[in-house]
This record gives structure tokens, sequence and C-alpha cells, in this order.
């Protein structure tokens, strides 16, 4: 597993893939239609070659840019705006390229329906707060084409911007529900490969390493210490399998590309995620071990990369507080609380206790073990650590930690 450092799977579902090739047909069609009505009514036009022009330049467009409506990649924002131009200039051109009388009577306009296909764009590729802007300037383009805001035109105006809201309302709605059903298909997946590892793992090594830990502890000298680091293996193995692997990180990219949900696994050369959460549970795993129980919740604790690897550190240390000083008979455990606003761990101990007024005297006489290695990583974290000991009842160590890292350190700092 060394040798992969990175492996990446797509998975492409995109429900919206339809409304485009069916507005690459719209767009089609709609320009013939265009251009079959001019040709009715060409006698009537004052200025025909004006509309002749504009039809052969709205033709090419079309035609030339088919490849820009297949799918959201493609369809920028350069082209967006290019696209609703040259329909706003075809309403535009209307009066004085036709004739008044028609102008007045509620002819269309030189583009006629072909602009709802421009509007449409804009509501399959942003939503529909793009959708009501391009409707908006559409609206202001008949309204001054036509001089007064007859109610055939008004109609039509409302009809286009009530329809691409829609459109675009329900473009978002589906792209979300792509994005939770690609997760959940992510988690599912994950989940089984969890479980078949499980099940080899536990019919093989941690057979193997509970059958050394009992034959070394029957043969003792040498062999009971083989059989001691066997069985502190098991612990810790059994631990990670129940707690589950790192969950496969994920960068979604569906304002790029529609619904598209890239999952990145991760091997062990391969580079930390910028900026990701980690699940705080995966590096607490490896301090389980005989003597120390980890007891955590089912699902992830996302914590940020620094964040949980300090507290990870803050938990080794005051694990190496117990093994120092309440012997190696000691027991200790790690209990870790998801909270809505923060993340507690606990560690908890049977020693002996630390008498009264030790940790003040041994931070007077520099040994700051407790002082910098645990209260100096959750401080500068903008959270805390609390440390509770009674004489022949052992210590607890309460770290808390809030989810938030950067906002709690500007609150920090604004104090």
């Amino acid at each position: 597993m060394g040798d992969m450092a990175r492996r990446e799977r797509v998975m492409r579902m995109s429900v919206e893939q339809p409304l485009w090739r069916a507005l690459t047909g719209y767009r089609v069609l709609t320009m013939l239609y265009a251009v079959g009505l001019f040709a009715t009514a060409y006698e009537e036009f004052t200025r025909p070659w004006l509309a002749v022009a504009y039809f052969a330049v709205l033709a090419v467009w079309t035609l030339a840019t088919l490849p820009r409506v297949a799918n959201a990649a493609r369809c920028t924002k350069g082209f967006l705006a290019a696209d609703l131009t040259i329909a706003l200039t075809g309403i535009l051109l209307t009066p004085v390229a036709d004739a008044h009388e028609r102008v007045q009577s509620g002819g269309p306009t030189l583009p006629s329906i072909w602009t709802a296909g421009a509007v449409l764009a804009f509501a399959i590729k942003g939503g529909w707060r793009w959708a009501a802007l391009a409707s908006g300037l559409v609206a202001v383009a008949n309204l001054i084409e036509r001089g007064s805001p007859a109610r055939d035109t008004v109609h039509n105006v409302i009809l286009v911007c009530i329809a691409s809201i829609a459109i675009g309302y329900v473009v978002e709605v589906a792209r979300a529900s792509e994005r939770t059903l690609a997760r959940a298909l992510e988690i599912e997946a994950a989940t089984r490969e969890r479980e078949r590892l499980a099940r080899d793992i536990h019919d093989s090594v941690l057979q193997v390493l509970a059958m050394v830990q009992r034959r070394g502890a029957v043969i003792g000298g040498e062999a009971a210490e083989l059989g001691r680091m066997a069985g502190e293996q098991e612990v810790a193995l059994r631990t990670l399998v129940s707690g589950g692997l790192v969950p496969v990180s994920r960068v979604s990219e569906d304002a790029a590309e529609g619904a598209l949900v890239r999952a990145v696994e991760e091997g062990p050369d391969a580079e930390e995620p910028a900026g990701g959460p980690v699940d705080l549970r995966a590096l607490l795993a490896p301090y389980a071990r005989a003597g120390v129980s980890l007891a955590e919740p089912g699902a992830p604790v996302p914590l940020t990369p620094a964040a949980a690897r300090e507290v990870a550190a803050a938990v080794g240390a005051a694990l190496d507080n117990v093994r120092r000083h309440a012997g190696e008979g000691a027991r200790a455990w790690i209990l870790v609380e998801d909270e809505p606003d923060e993340v507690i761990v606990t560690v908890r101990d049977d020693g002996p206790g630390i008498p009264e007024g030790r940790l003040a005297q041994a931070e007077g006489e520099g040994r700051l073990g407790v002082a910098l290695s645990i209260r100096g990583r959750l401080r500068d974290l903008g959270g805390s650590a609390e440390l509770i000991s009674v004489p022949g009842q052992g210590t607890e160590v309460e770290l808390k930690v809030p989810k938030d890292v950067t906002d709690a350190r500007g609150k920090a700092e604004r104090r």
C-alpha cells in the first residue's frame, strides 16, 4: 500500500444533463422558428435587410455554440453574457427593422421565443438567482421595444420569468440531492470495505495475536514480554477496526461540473488534505493498548488537522504522566465526547493521584510537562485543560477544544 500515494475515483451523477440536451435542441428549433416567422412576413418589414443580417448572425451563433450548451462546464459566464446580449440586441432592433404598426399590435420580436433559451441557460447554469437576473433584463428590453407595458408583453415577460426561476430552483434542488446521494454511496462503500477488512482481521490477525499472548504467558521469560506486546497490539488493532477506518475525503465540484463528487483515497505516503477535517478517533486509536481503554462515539469526530494533532499530542502527554507517576501497573481510560460546539476528551487513571500543591511546585522547579504539553496546546486552540486529582483516587484530565478553531482564536486575540 506504500506505493499508492493517491487513488482517485470520480462518480458523475448528473440529473441536469438531460436539461442541457433539451436546451440544445430548443435553441436550434427556436432559431428555425424565428427565421420562419420572418420569412412569412418579409414584405411587411420596413428594413428587411437589417433583419436578414441579424438572423444570419443568430443562425451562425446558434449552430457554432452548440458545444457550449452541452454541459455546465462548457457554459461559461462569458458565453452566457454574449448569448443574452444577442437576444437583447434582437429585441431592441425589432422596432427599427419591423413596421411600427406590427410592433404596436403585438407582433413578435426578431429572436421571438429563442430569447427564452438564453434565459434558461442562465437558470440551468446558475440557479434561480441567475435566472431572475436574465429574465429581468429581457423584461426591460421588451418594455423598451414596445414603448409601453402592453398586456401581451407583460404576460410573456411574466411567463418567461416564472418558468426560468422555477427551472433554476429545481436544478439547485437536484444538485443538492445528487451530492447527498453520492456521499451516501461513498459511506456505504466505505462501510462495506470496513466490514470486509474487520472480518478478515478478526479471522486471522487478531486470533494470532491472542494466541501469541496466551502462549507467551504460559512459557514465561522473554516469551512473556513478546506475549505482552502482542496483547497491546491486539487491543489497538481491535479498537481501530471497531471504531472504523478514516473516511475518504471528498471534494465537491458541483459548481463547475454539475454534480461531481470526487472521492480521494489516501495511502500512507499521501499528502495531508489541505484544510479538510480529520477524524480525531483515528489519531487516538494508537493509544489504546493493554492498560489503556478508549471509549469513543460511533460516528466520526471531525476537527481541523492542526487541532486534531494538538489534542492527540495532549492526550499522549497525559498518558506519559500516567506511566511516569502512576506506575506501569496503572490503568487509564480515554473518553471522547462530540458536543455540538466542542469536543471533550477525558483521560482518567486509577493511580495514587497528585498531592495538593505538587503541580505548582513542579512549575516552580521548571518541570512544565503539564503546563506546556497539555494546557499550552489547548490554550493555543482556544480551548482549555482542567486537571482534577484526589490523593488515592487517581487523576482526571479534561481537554476541551472548540470545533471552530479559527473563530475561537479570533475571539481570544480580541480579548
